[in-house]
């Protein structure tokens, strides 16, 4: 019998730790573990021999972190240095340690693989499973990612929200932009649309990274909006590139992490202040930050029980014997909604990023396709809410 060891990585989510309490039940209810520990602040934590005891929390206290948004065990952004897989692997010799779960996304898959590849070649006696998570809903083979559901339905819901104050405020500030994460993905900017009924509703333009913006097509795309809809709120990726390809949101410092993602600053405002400059009409832009990734007001019922399960599913694949894999989320077709597991090797997960497909967003539109929202609105754990508009038929004055 070995210990279960349990580690979180990368941005944190609305659902992540409903993985780690998946985790946590699965291996208390199995004979074949001694133990369960988890790993404070990721392998960076782990390095420095940081992890407790999760064996002993109440029932009352799963429960409650299951609905606790952020990382119970603290994150970290940490790349394996060349002598680092040796340092890990002894500590968790030192633990008794013989099944690791990571949470986590891209590089947390790239760290995982890296620790399973130095395992085969000593052959130490311990598997390594990754448990999916990412907002940006990037990773491959997986249908989608734990944590998407739930920034589908908050960026949903806020630019519902954000396209009543706009309509509102349409004589001082016409134009609103905000701008999402997503890093080099759009599905998150996609999912701002979800909300939409009909012309008037927001957003009315949707910048994902992988449509290019040049300045001049942006600002007549903007114009053209305002003079239809007499106000305009666009959605714009904080990754969103001109059409040199260079990123317009990169701070005059650049601060890059260990593994080479830039810092970004707010394209949104230079968007805005483009705007102002070549159409003399007032711009606001919002950006949420880090709270749409978290917030516990808009978890997704369904993400939060998907996240639960991968987390369950992730133990019995190291239980069964697997390792080096990724759990991956798995839509059968048919017309019902459904989520299955199953596995795929972590070599072809590590690194990779799985861009929005020209199915759910053509290159030629401002958009997502109704594909896209099928595939979407399963998601987001419910119904959105559903805002009304008065009819503007004006009385006329008695002659």
């Amino acid at each position: 019998m070995k210990r279960l060891l349990v580690g979180q990585s990368g941005g944190p989510t609305a659902a992540m730790n409903s993985s780690l309490v998946g985790v946590v039940e699965a291996a208390r209810e199995s004979a074949e573990i001694s133990g369960v520990l988890g790993a404070i602040d990721g392998i960076e934590g782990l390095l420095e021999g940081r992890a407790i005891d999760l064996g002993g929390l109440s029932t009352a206290t799963l429960r409650a972190l299951r609905r606790t948004p952020s990382a119970a065990l603290g994150s970290c952004r940490y790349k394996l240095r060349p002598d680092d897989p040796d340092r890990v692997l002894a500590q968790l010799r030192k633990l008794d340690v013989g099944y690791f779960a990571y949470i986590g996304g891209n590089d947390s898959a790239d760290t995982a693989h890296r620790l399973a590849s130095r395992v085969a070649a000593i052959g130490q006696d311990l598997r390594i499973i990754s448990v999916p998570k990412t907002i940006d809903n990037d990773l491959p083979i997986t249908d989608h990612c734990p944590g998407y559901g739930s920034i589908a339905r908050f960026v949903a819901m806020a630019l519902q929200d954000v396209g009543r104050d706009t309509e509102a405020m349409h004589r001082i500030d016409p134009v609103k932009i905000v701008e999402v994460m997503g890093r080099n993905a759009g599905w998150v900017a996609a999912a701002s649309a979800l909300g939409k009924r009909d012309d008037l509703d927001p957003p009315h333009l949707i910048y994902p990274p992988e449509r290019r913006v040049d300045p001049d097509q942006f600002v007549d795309e903007v114009a053209a909006v305002h003079r239809r809809v007499g106000h305009a709120v666009v959605v714009v990726a904080e990754t969103i590139r001109g059409s040199d390809g260079e990123l317009i949101g990169v701070a005059e410092r650049e601060v890059r992490d260990s593994f080479g993602h830039r810092r970004l600053v707010e394209p949104a405002r230079k968007l805005a202040a483009l705007i102002e400059d070549r159409l003399g009409l007032r711009a606001r832009y919002d950006r949420p930050g880090t709270i749409q990734r978290m917030s516990s007001s808009c978890q997704s019922e369904v993400d939060l029980e998907e996240a639960y399960q991968a987390g369950r599913h992730a133990v019995a694949a190291l239980l069964a014997g697997h390792t080096d894999q990724m759990v991956t989320l798995v839509r059968p077709p048919g017309p019902v909604y459904r989520c299955d597991y199953g596995l795929a090797p972590l070599e072809t997960v590590a690194n990779v990023e799985k861009a929005l497909p020209a199915e759910f967003f053509p290159d030629d539109d401002a958009m997502p396709t109704p594909s896209f929202r099928a595939y979407a609105e399963p998601l987001l754990g419910g119904p959105l809410p559903e805002h009304a508009r008065l009819t503007r038929a004006f009385v006329r004055p008695e002659s």
